[in-house]
């Protein structure tokens, strides 16, 4: 049924169990599966070299996050492709969703973002309303 499992992760608790449910959809169809790590753009206002060492710091943060997800998935078993983009977090998704042709997005209902929707994260709303294809949001 699924192929290609998409999962948007930013080491939040709600990112941590959709990461389990995202495991075991990919391990019950032998799916592929995405790491999909996001972070906000960095004001180009800072100029040089603040501009490089912040978008080198949160490039490393994304990169620690992901790996550390896509470890334990090995452990389980899946070979997980890890994709670590700068830009507001719902396109990035949406774009690698579109781009790698997922057949499912697992998320968390709520990130370690300050804004919110009144229910669903912003992230997660978003991805919800524009997504080509289903989305499983996780509590």
């Amino acid at each position: 049924m699924f192929q290609k499992v998409l999962l948007a992760y930013d080491g939040s608790e709600h990112a941590k169990r959709a990461a389990q449910l995202a495991q075991a959809i990919a391990l019950k169809f032998g799916a592929e599966l995405r790491v999909v790590t996001a972070f906000n753009p960095i004001s180009r206002l800072l100029g040089n070299p603040a501009l490089e060492q912040a978008i080198q710091r949160e490039t490393t943060q994304a990169n620690t996050s992901a790996e550390e997800i896509a470890a334990e998935l090995r452990a389980a078993g899946l070979d997980p492709h890890i994709e670590v983009l700068e830009g507001p977090p719902a396109d990035a998704v949406l774009r690698v969703a579109e781009t790698r042709q997922s057949d499912l997005i697992v998320m968390g209902s709520r990130g370690l973002g300050n804004a919110a929707a009144l229910f669903l994260g912003s992230v997660s709303h978003k991805v919800l309303q524009s997504a080509e294809c289903p989305v499983l949001i996780v509590k």
